[in-house]
């Protein structure tokens, strides 16, 4: 359970000496009517309270509305929570309606419905013809709670909380390690090497697969996929597909890539496993324009293109909105690196990096992508800037970035 509900956890990889920074975030959701002075008082002093005893990561959407519609946040956030606490108090349909989602997508597991208890038409406290659970989820197990007595009903959602985890811990630990290790230790030797044979030390790494609905796809419709999910909008693609001899090769685990530069300083390597998993190592755009440089515009582009990019892919090959992923996210080679951009008017001066290397893992639900696209692409960033003296990238600009790269990858593939 440790690992599962380590917000931020730092690893010592004792091979390389490189420290990197996984950021796997468990996430609670809580569903109730809004606006209402008795029950807000409920939700900040019990129920939040007690999902932040159990280590979640409580959010309402009233309190966490990343600025999107609001839907589709709404969504997002069921996909994305370990705990989804529903409180069914004034029979709002709106809630009635989350939790239906909820188990639409087989997330009852993951539920604990409470309600007040003059709601439950067995207590003396119910009044005929009052609000009541309605009939569909009576059948359930839903925890009354007396407002007179709100501390037994924090005691006894903390309980209810821990024994729910205690049940989801067999697929919280199969997700711990979706990538097969030495799969990838294999390509990343092999990467690295190009790279180093390039002439190359700076570097994107970006690692992807599905968590626990592993695919069975063959060479031919792994390549059909990436063809069809190649984004062209900054120059050389994530994923790039050539047509010479640095084309992909069909190899036993699926389709592979490794394309040197000819008449440019990069190297790509690229590899799509027939289960779904994806690697890359591709060399810094920054080294072909402002080498000893990071830019931070560059780099949320690059990240924006790599979830859109992951997303396109398993639409493509089938994979549900549902389905859960991690998104594993480094870069390399940063010791000594200046922090500026591509941009001048974004420019950043007097910011050096003294580690070399840095990663960030995330899970999420592939619908989310769409739901949560800054969100997400501030996660995977956040941690690598703050390496240049502590530099944090304002919101507005990771929103600006982000948006202006979906509006021109839409206008291009309309013109196309």
């Amino acid at each position: 359970m440790t690992g599962m509900r380590e917000k931020d956890a730092a690893r010592f990889d004792i091979l390389s000496g490189r420290i990197h920074i996984l950021a796997i975030v468990t996430e609670a959701f809580i569903i109730m009517q809004i606006g209402r002075d008795d029950l807000d008082k409920v939700c900040s002093d019990v129920i939040v309270p007690a999902l932040k005893a159990k280590g979640l990561d409580p959010k309402r959407v009233d309190k966490h509305n990343q600025g999107g519609l609001l839907k589709s946040e709404i969504i997002g956030f069921i996909e994305n929570s370990h705990i989804i606490v529903a409180d069914l108090t004034n029979e709002r349909p709106n809630c009635y309606l989350e939790v239906g989602y909820a188990m639409g997508i087989d997330k009852f597991r993951n539920l604990i419905l409470t309600a007040r208890r003059d709601h439950n038409q067995d207590d003396p406290a119910h009044s005929p013809g009052g609000a009541k659970v309605h009939f569909d989820l009576q059948g359930y197990d839903v925890l009354f709670w007396d407002p007179n007595d709100l501390e037994a009903f924090r005691l006894e959602l903390e309980k209810r909380i821990e024994r729910r985890l205690v049940v989801l811990v067999p697929s919280a630990r199969a997700s711990e390690r979706p990538f097969d290790e030495s799969w990838v230790t294999e390509n990343r030797t092999k990467a690295r090497a190009g790279l180093k044979a390039a002439g190359l030390a700076g570097f994107a790494e970006v690692l992807f697969g599905l968590v626990r609905q592993p695919l069975n796809s063959s060479p031919t419709e792994l390549l059909r996929a990436a063809q069809d999910s190649e984004i062209q909008t900054f120059g050389w693609p994530i994923g790039v597909i050539l047509n010479d001899d640095r084309r992909p090769r069909p190899v036993s685990s699926g389709i592979a890539a490794e394309v040197p530069g000819t008449q440019r300083v990069s190297y790509d390597y690229w590899t799509l496993r027939r289960s779904g998993e994806f690697y890359l190592l591709q060399s810094l755009f920054e080294d072909e324009r402002r080498a000893g440089f990071i830019f931070t515009d560059t780099r949320v582009v690059r990240t924006t293109e790599a979830l859109l990019y992951c997303s396109r892919l398993y639409a493509r090959l089938g994979v549900p909105g549902s389905s859960v992923l991690r998104f594993s996210l480094r870069h390399g080679g940063l010791k000594d690196r200046g922090l500026s951009s591509a941009t001048p008017a974004l420019w950043v001066n007097n910011r050096r990096c003294v580690e070399d290397e840095i990663g960030t893992e995330i899970e999420f639900s592939l619908s989310s992508v769409e739901t949560e696209l800054v969100h997400l692409v501030k996660k995977l960033l956040s941690l690598l800037f703050e390496l240049f003296d502590y530099y944090a990238l304002p919101d507005e600009r990771y929103s600006e970035l982000v948006n202006r790269f979906v509006q021109d990858t839409a206008s291009q593939e309309r013109r196309q």
